[in-house]
């Protein structure tokens, strides 16, 4: 088999839920496949598990805490260590949490493990990405119309809750998705965000939060909750659609583009939460696709 008849995708958050459900189906497609799981344990368990229902034992186990800067930094390595190509990355791990917390590097941790965690990781890995274009990368997002407060990204002075420190956590996705895209074009590797619907999962169960989350959405959007398996065949179409290479910078729900919250769509505020995030992740002058 050539190199280029091999498939390599890298999937976060892939021990449970959406992110288990997609890593099935991209097994069983013949990809090479990593896994992303924050626990070494319930990363093996669904390792075999997706061995075993696939049949495809190119699927490889990477534990790492996206919460940590340093550990996706080690994971990065880890992944430049042993995969030669890279043509489809799915920033898939999100969370929520019922009270503010911080990461090992003081911020809080929904927009550390949401929102900086996937441009930390992405960043990383742009170069094995773009050596492998033509690549894909997708950012699992939200569909909750948010605004960023740029002023206090910390929850420092306003009080925090469940709902909107994931709101806005998860708006940087958008904002991520759509400077990136600027940066990355012509290079052959595009990028988009998709909302795969509300679906159950463990967001944020560890805690206590996820009781409370789904109360929450089942009040503000009134949605039937359907399975991870369901909501995976909205990211797999990002991922594998033919009609959409070349296709990059949008916003997708149920295979169709939609309309980002405003703040998203102004290009001044992409840019302005890039160049905070590049301070927040040491990333400054490091990060990829250009100015």
């Amino acid at each position: 088999m050539s190199v280029r008849a091999t498939r390599t995708a890298l999937i976060t958050g892939a021990n449970s839920g959406l992110g288990k459900a997609v890593a099935t189906v991209l097994a069983k497609d013949g990809l090479r496949l990593g896994l992303v799981a924050r626990g070494r344990a319930r990363g093996e368990a669904a390792l075999a598990e997706i061995r075993g229902a696939s049949g495809n034992d190119d699927v490889h186990l990477f534990v790492a805490d996206l919460a940590d800067q340093d550990s996706i930094r080690a994971l990065a390595q880890d992944v430049l260590a042993r995969f030669d190509r890279l043509d489809l990355l799915i920033n898939n791990a999100g969370t929520a949490f019922a009270e503010r917390r911080l990461s090992p590097q003081g911020i809080e941790r929904a927009f550390a493990i949401n929102h900086l965690g996937p441009f930390l990781l992405t960043n990383l890995l742009l170069d094995l990405i773009k050596a492998s274009a033509p690549a894909r990368i997708v950012n699992v997002g939200t569909r909750i119309d948010a605004a960023i407060d740029f002023d206090d990204l910390n929850w420092e002075r306003r009080p925090y809750g469940l709902m909107k420190g994931y709101a806005q956590s998860k708006l940087g996705n958008l904002h991520f998705t759509f400077e990136l895209a600027r940066r990355l074009k012509g290079s052959g590797v595009t990028v988009n965000c998709v909302f795969p619907g509300v679906f159950k999962s463990n967001l944020g169960g560890t805690d206590g939060a996820q009781g409370v989350f789904w109360k929450l959405l089942a009040k503000l959007g009134g949605w039937a909750i359907p399975t991870p398996e369901s909501a995976a065949q909205r990211v797999l179409y990002l991922a594998n659609a033919p009609e959409l290479e070349g296709v990059s910078g949008e916003y997708f729900a149920n295979r169709k583009t939609i309309v980002a919250p405003a703040q998203a769509r102004d290009a001044a505020a992409n840019r302005r939460l890039w160049e905070i995030s590049e301070r927040m992740t040491g990333m400054v002058g490091q990060s990829g696709g250009g100015d």
